[in-house]
């Protein structure tokens, strides 16, 4: 039986994108509370990865998010140092997608118990991503919630999440949010390493399966490390390189994160505010830890672009002149790597056309997704 199917894989993006949808419909019910205050709402438009505040006439955005399940993964390796990068990659990455730039974070860790030689760990980390990033950590709190948290292993168990603000870029007059594609525009995807921080319910599920207890000691002929150490890989942060195409004038008509949902649902969110699609004809290829989940799990290709990003951690939409100049900025960059990927269509549907890609079975050099826009 395909580990996919609901009861078995721990997911329903259905069910999730419902729960969400149910969670902003009482928040949009306080929209109108600061009428007459300073601050005042922005309603957010679909596309928009974070809520926005104007302030006295400057424009805030804020986001909040967390790392999930993968802190499990740290748990059996016991390794805790790199979790601070994926907690802000989570947060600000969704801010420079609207065009804040991001400058603060705060971020609140649940505990069972306390372990300085661990929280150590995770703030030297959080320190080190915080510095990658050019922001500033202003604080947060830790919290001994005892029984109500749990995990792997005997020493502490944590979840960890925060809120990041950022102010929105001085060479933008209003929020990225996607209202500005056109038919015919570029899209451009930026590699990243790892799963970044989603789909580990399935990573795990298809690990255990296959592997038992210990799964993340186990090495797969072919792959360079074991599970553990290759499902810990740190979250690439792009908001600098993002900020950096601002700096230079680039116009950006969209930015996807591709994190819950994988690639179709993320750039699903932002094509249709407009009602578009895309044909992405030069995705990067997964790289061989994809592919071997994919086999162990007998996960069809279609879905794995629903659950995970594939490699592609962040996409960016704009006009054909604006990407030769967003292309020839990135090349000169060495800690990411970018390139073409597809155009924005018309037709109301997103494909992936895998047949550039070595490891592609020929029956399946086509994806095709229509459903997205209804979510």
């Amino acid at each position: 039986m395909n580990v996919l199917e609901k009861e078995q894989s721990g997911l329903n993006t259905d069910l999730g994108s419902q729960c969400s949808r149910i969670a902003y419909s009482y928040a949009k019910k306080t929209f109108s509370n600061r009428t007459n205050l300073v601050g005042n709402l922005i309603q957010t438009v679909d596309g928009g990865y974070s809520s926005q505040l104007d302030v006295l006439g400057a424009r805030i955005g804020i986001s909040s998010d967390g790392i999930g399940t993968k802190v499990e993964i740290a748990e059996r390796v016991q390794k805790y140092n790199t979790l601070g990068f994926d907690l802000i990659a989570m947060t600000i990455d969704d801010l420079i997608c609207n065009g804040f730039e991001p400058a603060f974070l705060s971020n609140i860790l649940d505990v069972d118990k306390l372990d300085d030689k661990i929280v150590d760990s995770l703030m030297n980390g959080l320190q080190q991503a915080a510095d990658y990033s050019n922001i500033v950590i202003t604080g947060g709190e830790i919290a001994e919630l005892g029984s109500r948290i749990g995990g792997y292993g005997d020493r502490m168990h944590f979840n960890w999440c925060a809120t990041g603000i950022g102010v929105l870029h001085t060479s933008l007059a209003a929020p990225i949010t996607g209202q500005n594609i056109a038919e015919g525009d570029s899209i451009i995807t930026l590699y990243n390493p790892g799963f970044r921080s989603n789909g580990f319910s399935l990573v795990r599920k298809i690990l255990f399966r296959k592997y038992g207890e210990n799964w993340h000691e186990k090495k797969t002929d072919g792959l360079s490390a074991a599970w553990g150490e290759t499902a810990l890989t740190p979250c690439l942060i792009y908001s600098p390189v993002i900020t950096k195409l601002l700096e230079s004038g680039v116009a950006l008509n969209g930015i996807a994160h591709i994190t819950g949902g994988g690639v179709v649902d993320n750039l699903g969110r932002l094509l249709k505010v407009n009602k578009f699609g895309a044909d992405l004809h030069s995705l990067f290829e997964p790289e061989d830890y994809y592919n071997e989940l994919i086999s162990l799990g007998d996960v069809s290709l279609h879905k794995a672009y629903q659950y995970w990003n594939m490699n592609n951690g962040m996409m960016i939409v704009l006009n054909e002149s604006e990407a030769v100049k967003a292309l020839a900025i990135l090349s000169k960059e060495t800690r990411y790597k970018a390139q073409a990927a597809g155009i924005v269509t018309k037709e109301q549907v997103i494909r992936i056309d895998l047949g550039k890609m070595d490891s592609t079975p020929r029956n399946s050099r086509e994806l095709e997704y229509k459903s997205y826009h209804n979510k």
